[in-house]
């Protein structure tokens, strides 16, 4: 169900919800401005670009998607990824891989993949994050300093040395304005009232008024550098696509569509937690994935779910997608009316503003605590990925992280599988009445998910037997799945004790094994009157047929 119609269902859309919703809305369309701008000029794109996606993505993902104080836009999260794609590909590249971005989120959503994203682990998450945060503040070195023009170095390290070499020819004018933004950001959140006043805004604006007044030449503003801002709505076009670019921006676009994704679930679980609501993943990828196709038609970039601009929603009042919609309004009516007067702001403000989301998206104290409290292999996983973010990309961040946290769980997961032999006594306890047990019959238990990576516990275990019993029940109780290696291993050890002329009885097994035993040829091998779904009828057969041999 969409947000909207959640939102009409549940009264959100009532007259009495509306001012809260437009003050909310209001508020979080200023905050937007300075850093939909900012966002977009470190991806190497026009502010405007930035300013049409928080438009288009504002309205979609209120209407469409998954939570109904979600608000969305262009975010950090994409700046490295998306100056990559842009440098690469050119602007009409990005425009394409983003509505490609926007067909995978939709078929991610079809696929129900929202709730398998929403738990890729922290430490991958913290890692990639905080690697992002480190690139955005020095890839904003630059305009912050006011150094001449710099050439485009690939690998982070070499920008590292190239801007440390460039500080002896920062821009004096341009460093006093950025330094002053960054105070006012800093400062004006913890004056009581003032904070009331978005400071990004607060700062932008003295700024640009500096600037204006003072006319520094060396100062690089959107009207130097950019040419301004058009006044007006952006015009529908569409990007010339062929076979042969689609194919090339296939990596580009599924790194986009996982981002955004992880963004988003990530941005709408805080909202959960802030609001007290429940979003609907799937339905939050396909709002996200509207955005992503139709936000390129009209000039803009890949959007996702914006924590920041979210959490601010929250905070003025916001409850239903009344306030993403009103968001979208206000930057639609400040292009219409304010475009004009967008020359003036300096680059080094809208660098200062990405200095504090940087260091913000890194969350410094909690990457400084993880890495002090975290488990070993946790650790590791976060510094690793957090290198990798950096030094190499984010596609193999992500995927190494994820991997080494995936081998970290199997190897969590081989622990907890046990098997042992079954004493008269811990039988009795467990079936609540007395069992005695023939010498000539053995009972084992297993507990734990029998899939490939726990398998040689179990083999080991059924291999030990000291003896050949002629009969050997083993119950699986405890045992919540088996994959197809565990399966085919089991097999093969039946197969091996049956060639000991030891009989096998399986007992207590759950509806989902016994059907995929039923699927396969396992049976074919076991018997089919060798199964059972109780122990004690399990206990009967063996003996029974003991007695038999024994006539």
């Amino acid at each position: 169900m969409f947000a909207i119609q959640r939102a009409y269902r549940q009264g959100g859309l009532a007259r009495s919800q509306w001012s809260n919703n437009i003050i909310a809305g209001l508020v979080v369309g200023v905050v937007a401005l300075p850093l939909a701008m900012a966002f977009a000029i470190a991806s190497g794109v026009t502010p405007q670009a930035g300013i049409y996606t928080a438009i288009i993505a504002g309205i979609f993902v209120s209407l469409f998607g998954g939570s109904q104080v979600q608000i969305a836009g262009p975010t950090g999260a994409f700046i490295v990824l998306l100056s990559s794609i842009v440098v690469n590909y050119g602007f009409e590249g990005l425009q394409i891989a983003t509505m490609m971005a926007g067909i995978m989120l939709i078929l991610m959503s079809t696929a129900k993949l929202g709730t398998v994203i929403r738990f890729i682990p922290t430490p991958v998450i913290m890692g990639f994050t905080a690697g992002i945060g480190v690139t955005i503040w020095v890839g904003q070195w630059p305009y912050f300093f006011g150094f001449p023009s710099l050439p485009y170095m690939e690998h982070f390290h070499e920008k590292l040395w190239l801007m440390i070499q460039s500080l002896p020819y920062l821009d004096i004018p341009t460093l006093c304005i950025a330094l002053l933004s960054l105070v006012l950001l800093l400062i004006l959140p913890k004056i009581p009232y003032i904070n009331k006043i978005p400071a990004p805004i607060v700062a932008m604006i003295v700024a640009t008024v500096i600037q204006s007044y003072y006319q520094f030449p060396t100062v690089k503003t959107i009207g130097s550098a950019f040419g301004g801002i058009p006044q007006g709505l952006p015009e529908f076009s569409i990007p010339n696509l062929s076979l042969d670019k689609i194919f090339s921006l296939i990596g580009p676009a599924f790194t986009i569509a996982m981002l955004g994704a992880i963004e988003s679930l990530l941005s709408a679980v805080v909202a959960d937690g802030m609001s007290g609501t429940k979003h609907e993943s799937n339905t939050e990828l396909f709002g996200q994935g509207v955005a992503n196709i139709v936000a390129p038609l009209f000039g803009g970039i890949a959007s996702t779910g914006a924590i920041a601009r979210t959490a601010t929603n929250i905070r003025q009042g916001g409850t239903s997608p009344i306030a993403g919609i009103v968001h979208a309004i206000v930057l639609v009516a400040i292009l219409l009316f304010l475009a004009p007067y967008a020359v003036y702001i300096p680059l080094a403000s809208m660098a200062a503003i990405l200095f504090v989301v940087a260091y913000n998206m890194s969350d410094v104290p909690r990457f400084i605590k993880m890495i002090i409290l975290a488990p070993q292999a946790d650790r590791i996983i976060l510094i690793l990925t957090f290198f990798l973010t950096i030094f190499t990309d984010l596609v193999v961040a992500v995927n190494v992280g994820v991997i080494l946290a995936v081998l970290q769980f199997m190897r969590k997961m081989v622990r907890t599988i046990d098997v042992h032999e079954m004493s008269c006594e811990e039988l009795s306890a467990q079936v609540k009445h007395e069992v005695t047990i023939h010498p000539e019959i053995m009972v084992y238990t297993v507990e734990g998910p029998l899939f490939f990576g726990a398998i040689s516990a179990f083999e080991r275990a059924l291999n030990s037997i000291h003896k050949d019993p002629k009969f050997l029940i083993i119950r699986f109780g405890q045992v919540p799945f088996v994959d197809l290696t565990g399966l085919r291993i089991l097999r093969g050890i039946i197969e091996e004790l049956q060639k000991r002329g030891i009989e096998v009885l399986l007992s207590d097994v759950n509806y989902d094994i016994r059907h995929e035993m039923y699927k396969s040829d396992f049976l074919t091998i076991l018997g089919r009157h060798h199964m059972y779904r109780q122990f004690e009828s399990a206990l009967h057969k063996a003996e029974h047929d003991l007695a038999v041999k024994i006539s």
